[in-house]
Order: C-alpha cells, then sequence, then structure tokens
C-alpha cells in the first residue's frame, strides 16, 4: 500500500479531531504488549504516536481468550461511554470482535470507520489444528483462565468452520457496513525469504499452512481470510506482528498513518 493519501500529521491530527481511536487487541495482545517497554513493544508505537499528535486514543479493555461475542458487547460498551465519533482499530482476533460489535443495532451510527489488521475474517487454520489436539486446547484454557484473559473458548471462534458459518450469515450485514463506513483492511504475506528472528518464529506455521493449500499467509492467518469483501485492502509483507510491532523494513505506525488517511478522505 503506497502512501496515497500525502497526508501529514498535522492535518491528520486536525482530520481526527473530535474522533476517538479504538485499538482492539487481538489474542493474548495484553500479554505481549506488557512485555516491551512503553512505546516499543505490541502496537505501542501506534499508540505513543497517536497521544503525540493530541488524538483522544484508548486501547479497550478485553480479555482477549474470551469469546468474540463478550468482547464485542466490551467493545461496543467503550463506544457508547463517549458521545464523540470512533474509528475501530483492531488486530487479529480484536478485528473480529470490532466488526462484530459494528453489526449491534445503532452501533455503526457513532463510528467514523473501521481498520483491521490481520484479521482472520474466516478463520485460521492454526486454530483449527490446536483445537484439534485436546491437550493444548486444555492447556490454552487453563492459561486463560488463570491470567484472567478469558476461558480460552474464543480460540474456537477463531477456527474455519465457526469464521465461515458466522461470514455466511452476516454477509449481507457485512456488506452494507462496507457501504456506509469506511474499512480498511490489511493483510501481510511473510514470504519465503527475509525479515529477522520475529519472522522465524512464524515461517515453520507459514510453510505448513502453504502446505495444507491456504496459499500466502502471514504465519497465523491466510492472506484470503484477512481481506473483507467489499472493504479497502492491501498486502503487505511480514509476519502475523508485522503491522504492530517495530522490526526491520516496517514501522507500524507508517502502516496506521496510511490506513486513517484512507478512511478520513473516504468519510470527507
Amino acid at each position: 500500500m503506497s502512501r496515497s493519501t500525502d497526508m501529514d500529521d498535522a492535518a491528520l491530527a486536525d482530520r481526527l479531531g473530535g474522533t476517538r481511536v479504538l485499538l482492539c487487541y487481538g489474542l493474548l495482545g495484553e500479554v505481549i504488549a506488557g512485555l516491551a517497554p512503553v512505546g516499543m513493544g505490541y502496537m505501542g508505537a501506534q499508540l505513543a504516536w497517536l497521544t503525540g499528535l493530541g488524538v483522544a486514543v484508548q486501547v479497550v479493555k478485553l480479555p482477549t481468550a474470551a469469546p468474540v461475542g463478550v468482547n464485542a458487547g466490551r467493545i461496543a460498551a467503550a463506544m457508547l461511554a463517549d458521545p464523540r465519533p470512533a474509528i475501530l482499530v483492531g488486530h487479529s482476533k480484536g478485528g473480529l470482535e470490532a466488526l462484530a460489535a459494528l453489526l449491534r443495532p445503532g452501533m455503526a451510527e457513532g463510528c467514523r470507520g473501521f481498520i483491521a489488521l490481520q484479521t482472520p475474517f474466516f478463520g485460521s487454520p492454526v486454530a483449527d489444528l490446536i483445537l484439534a489436539r485436546r491437550p493444548v486446547l486444555m492447556a490454552v484454557h487453563h492459561v486463560a483462565r488463570m491470567s484472567r484473559l478469558g476461558t480460552g473458548r474464543g480460540l474456537r471462534d477463531l477456527t474455519t468452520p465457526v469464521r465461515q458459518a458466522w461470514m455466511r450469515a452476516h454477509a449481507a450485514e457485512v456488506a452494507a457496513l462496507a457501504v456506509r463506513l469506511p474499512v480498511v483492511t490489511l493483510a501481510t504475506d511473510l514470504g519465503a525469504e527475509g525479515g529477522d528472528w520475529r519472522d522465524a518464529i512464524y515461517r515453520p506455521l507459514a510453510r505448513w499452512m502453504l502446505a495444507q493449500g491456504a496459499g500466502p499467509n502471514d504465519g497465523l492467518v491466510p492472506v484470503a481470510s484477512a481481506l473483507l469483501p467489499g472493504a479497502r485492502q492491501a498486502v503487505l509483507p511480514g509476519c502475523h506482528r508485522a503491522l504492530v510491532a517495530r522490526g526491520p523494513g516496517r514501522d507500524p505506525v507508517e502502516v496506521l498513518r496510511m490506513a486513517l488517511g484512507l478512511v478520513v478522505l473516504a468519510a470527507a
């Protein structure tokens, strides 16, 4: 995705005046975010950048292993807690929950746009793999409960059968939302070479998904699963953290700057 909006920070901040940006973490995002210094780790650079611009930004408090429907209610409550319109930015599972929140009655009226980063709208084969191995699933469930991240049942909501059924059932509503609101969906393709140690962690899963016929992917989510029909779309290089954490050759702030620029220009 090129920087086609050609909008500097001052102009973007001006366009975002009176608007809140709500960040919705993906699975275990609150844990990953707590492992790095403020402004450095998971979505930290994006949060610090928006704060520095004077934009009203908030991380929605989510137990990220909880079911999608439960967290959709929390996002809806965060939107209703302030009369200012919101732009929802969801990473991975957080994008599913943001979308489900926006489909609730009256919620789209309070939203100015929706940005989904590497979100498995049609499911993740890795979730299918974990769910098929009961000992692994039970371990995830217990760790999630002990860490107060939810019950672990949210992992089931990431599987391809559950997600594809949900998308079929809500296809008309999703299509109508993409017409009503600026929606931007960004996917990443890990590819065969390059990257750093962070990419290497995801590479075995990326190769496995390719062998399973899932197509290009970021090590957790196939590209085809992350692109919502009717939305503005782009595919960028990198692993599943490429759009939310700094690393060689990637800049999560620039990604969010471009996506927000597309939203505010479309909304205008």
